[in-house]
């Protein structure tokens, strides 16, 4: 099978070309890791539109856990070098934690990537997230008890501290993209924790085929988790304009806004309002559960008429009698008083 052109339309009923929305960038970084879904994005990307796409960086992440890791981004620097793409390996340094080792490589994976993007100067950073990690996402949240922000799973492009980050193999089966390699001749390592069952993700991954029996396969995932967003994304626009309907204040360090449209709107344009507002203070990624628990309390005591202080992630809401509610920073607490 010839490998496909990057230009042309992607399959299952998806209509833009491959990598369309990268076509306003003023420079890609792709992280390569050596597996086969990287390796096959970073050979689309360098057949892509080579005379007028613009400058493509590559990046591979060591983190220092596993022998085999300077090797494996060796490999990716000389199959970069072959089709004339800078290359860089990003090390990370220090000392790992030994709890939740997964989520601070992570962490410092999209910091080191982050960084080296702005070095380059370039706008986008792309990923190979495929339609099967969509779908293990989506299952891993489900278990978790996310609400439908989560359940929306990983969107196609997020905000990455002023770095574009897309993910354009989103639509992409891993099947699909070894066999890319496989028929093409592009070579990729295998990385052995993909089969560590001391990881969820891994294990969801074995459970993958039995659900696809029954009907629930990673395309179905995927299509709720797009129809999760579409919701989502009205959700917010609502809440939004709820909010803005409110009498919004901004003051020095703190946000203000009549709290009775808590009451008067559903409980989940009610939790999106409070979220809004204490994004305007600089706080997100908040607990869903202590989100739910602090809106409670807040639409009890504007019914009653009662004032109420409570702090939720270091925030300090502060509900007048008059039914206004502040939204500020949570003072610093006094050690040893």
């Amino acid at each position: 099978m010839d490998a496909p052109s990057p230009d042309d339309p992607l399959p299952n009923g998806d209509r833009e070309p491959l990598f369309s929305s990268l076509n306003n960038a003023t420079g890609i970084l792709a992280a390569v890791s050596g597996g086969p879904d990287s390796m096959a994005m970073m050979h689309l990307l360098a057949r892509w539109a080579p005379d007028r796409r613009p400058p493509v960086f590559v990046a591979t992440v060591d983190h220092g856990l596993r022998p085999e890791a300077a090797e494996e981004a060796a490999l990716v620097a000389r199959e970069a070098e072959a089709l004339v793409l800078a290359h860089r390996t990003l090390v990370w340094t220090g000392e790992k934690p030994k709890a939740g080792l997964q989520e601070a490589a992570r962490e410092a994976r999209y910091r080191l990537l982050a960084e080296h993007a702005r070095e380059v100067g370039a706008s986008h950073l792309v990923t190979a997230h495929t339609l099967d990690d969509q779908a293990e996402t989506i299952l891993m949240r489900l278990a978790k008890g996310s609400g439908l922000t989560g359940l929306a799973g990983m969107r196609r492009e997020r905000d990455l501290g002023g770095i574009l980050h897309a993910r354009p193999l989103l639509g992409r089966s891993k099947a699909e993209l070894i066999a890319l390699c496989r028929e093409n001749g592009w070579r990729f390592v295998t990385d052995p924790s993909n089969a560590d069952e001391r990881y969820a993700r891994v294990r969801w991954r074995r459970l993958m085929p039995l659900l696809a029996q029954e009907g629930l396969t990673a395309r179905r995932l995927a299509r709720l988790a797009e129809r999760v967003a579409q919701a989502t994304e009205a959700l917010e626009i609502k809440a939004g304009e709820a909010l803005a309907d409110a009498g919004p204040e901004t003051g020095e360090g703190e946000f203000s806004f009549e709290a009775l449209c808590l009451v008067r709107e559903p409980f989940e344009i009610g939790l999106r309002i409070l979220a809004q507002a204490l994004a305007r203070i600089g706080l997100g990624n908040l607990r869903l559960h202590r989100l739910e628990t602090s809106l409670e309390r807040l639409r009890a005591a504007v019914l009653a008429g009662e004032p109420l202080r409570l702090t939720i992630a270091g925030a300090l809401l502060d509900l007048a009698r008059s039914g206004r509610l502040r939204v500020r920073p949570e003072p610093p607490r006094s050690r040893g008083r």
